[in-house]
């Protein structure tokens, strides 16, 4: 059908055309090739990747820019980036592969596995409410700062004793930075390993993706800078304090600056603190386009996979006032919010600043997409937007 990455001396195209982009590109997506060399050299993006998947097989693999912001290092086929919210489709994954086992059981109370966290009036919610964003329990009561939430279990231990905002399972509202403290706690309590070491050793290893929940210290180097979005002067003291909005997003304030120490980059922070690239993105995703298969082994069932599609909530979020759309783990096409995530069997998120994954099911791609220069907005940019206009007119070709 397409050339991959095997295929590349049969007519796949290994050159880029770029003096800052580097990596290999099928012919037939010859379009991603043009989007993301324009986008780099122009310096529309300082450096970032770009990676396609084919049943399992890349198709496209890109990278060029620079790591950092004074431009002395090339961005590398090896550079990591923190991908922000990317991080939870690790984290759904790792979650999926335990019901695969028969360990976790989506439809059962998180009390089951966690009986601490019925207090305060949670003992219905169900363990779907936390992958789907609908458990009403968004972030932290204050006061917390953001170096408390580095003790995992000190801070989820908090999670588990306070109350929902909201009635469960009725709205969702983003959980932008706790959703790994809430489903990693349940990984502890059946595997007894952290959730970094499980998604380490059940996925990331097995499937040699350099993708990584708590970077370990000798991969610090590899980690490229990141500029943080040009915002509008905003007062938050504005909103009101009791909201959800508020409190999921301000408490504690995420700062850029810190995302830049390594004790941001070696934290376990499965809501918004992993590491990786555009690569291993695709990688780990592929699992889900590709059917739960790769590499001749199977990950994860039909029956499995099937959940991400049930759909939980559908509407205004409350935390982040977007419209959006939740299965079990991962947003469901919405054309409002992510106008060019194709419809269908297709599941996606995206990372703070513009990183972005889509698995497309139908078609058995997977696109996947990480920077280190941030855009504004909680959703997308216009240069994630170009990649993926450029993958799925490729894609719609086929039918």
């Amino acid at each position: 059908m397409i050339a991959s990455r095997s295929d590349s001396h049969r007519g796949g195209g290994e050159a880029t055309g770029g003096r800052n982009v580097a990596g290999f590109c099928a012919d037939e997506f010859d379009a991603v090739r043009a989007a993301f060399t324009e986008q780099v050299e122009t310096g529309a993006e300082l450096g970032a990747s770009v990676c396609v998947t084919v049943e399992g097989e890349t198709v496209v693999d890109l990278w060029g820019g620079y790591a950092d912001l004074e431009k002395t290092v090339p961005w590398g086929a090896d550079t990591l980036v923190n991908t922000f919210s990317i991080t939870k489709t690790m984290v759904a994954l790792s979650a999926l592969l335990l019901v695969e086992r028969g360990e976790l059981d989506v439809h059962q109370k998180v009390a089951h596995y966690w009986p601490e966290f019925a207090a305060n009036g949670k003992a219905d919610i169900e363990v779907r409410h936390l992958l789907s964003h609908t458990s009403g329990v968004s972030g932290w009561e204050a006061p917390i700062v953001l170096a408390d939430i580095y003790d995992t279990d000190a801070s989820t231990d908090r999670l588990a004793a306070q109350a929902p905002w909201w009635e469960p399972g009725t709205a969702s509202g983003y959980h932008a930075m706790n959703y790994g403290h809430l489903v990693g706690a349940l990984v502890k309590r059946i595997t007894g390993r952290p959730l970094g070491r499980f998604f380490a050793e059940e996925l990331a290893r097995p499937l040699a993706a350099d993708f990584h929940i708590g970077t370990p210290a000798a991969d610090l180097g590899r980690i490229a800078t990141l500029v943080p979005p040009e915002l509008p002067e905003f007062d938050p003291s504005l909103l009101p304090q009791d909201s959800v909005m508020f409190k999921t997003l301000f408490q504690p304030l995420l700062d850029f600056a810190e995302c830049g120490t390594a004790q941001w980059q070696r934290a376990e922070l499965g809501g918004m603190g992993g590491h990786g690239n555009a690569r291993s993105i695709a990688r780990l995703q592929s699992l889900i386009s590709n059917g739960g298969e790769l590499d001749g082994r199977k990950f994860l069932s039909d029956k499995t996979i099937d959940l991400i599609f049930e759909r939980q909530s559908d509407g205004l979020d409350l935390a982040i006032m977007l419209p959006l759309r939740f299965g079990i783990g991962y947003g469901l096409p919405q054309a409002q919010t992510a106008p060019h995530v194709p419809d269908g069997r297709v599941c996606w998120w995206a990372g703070l600043g513009g990183a972005f994954v889509v698995n497309d099911l139908d078609h058995r791609v997977t696109f996947a997409y990480a920077m280190n220069r941030m855009a504004p907005g909680l959703i997308g940019s216009d240069r994630a937007d170009a990649y993926l206009k450029s993958t799925f007119d490729v894609v719609r070709g086929w039918a």
